[in-house]
């Protein structure tokens, strides 16, 4: 018994997303950067945004491990 099988061959000309972009890290905030994001979030009054932010630059922690802290630690 033969067992026939075909292999369909995708002609579609899909791009990557990230065709031509620049990957890898990006560059470090300047510290004029950082204040201007300080006085923005001051200026209108997001106290917890402001306080994570100050909390990720103090500790260089990630975003996804700044929302999984909890006020206790």
């Amino acid at each position: 018994m033969k067992v026939n099988t075909a292999v369909a061959l995708s002609t579609s000309t899909h791009t990557p997303w990230n065709k031509g972009k620049l990957v890898g890290q990006k560059a470090p905030l300047k510290l004029k950067e950082i204040w201007a994001i300080r006085t923005r979030l001051q200026l209108a009054q997001r106290t917890r945004d402001l306080a994570l932010f100050n909390l990720a630059i103090d500790s260089k922690l990630r975003g996804c491990d700044l929302v999984k802290l909890k006020v206790s630690q």
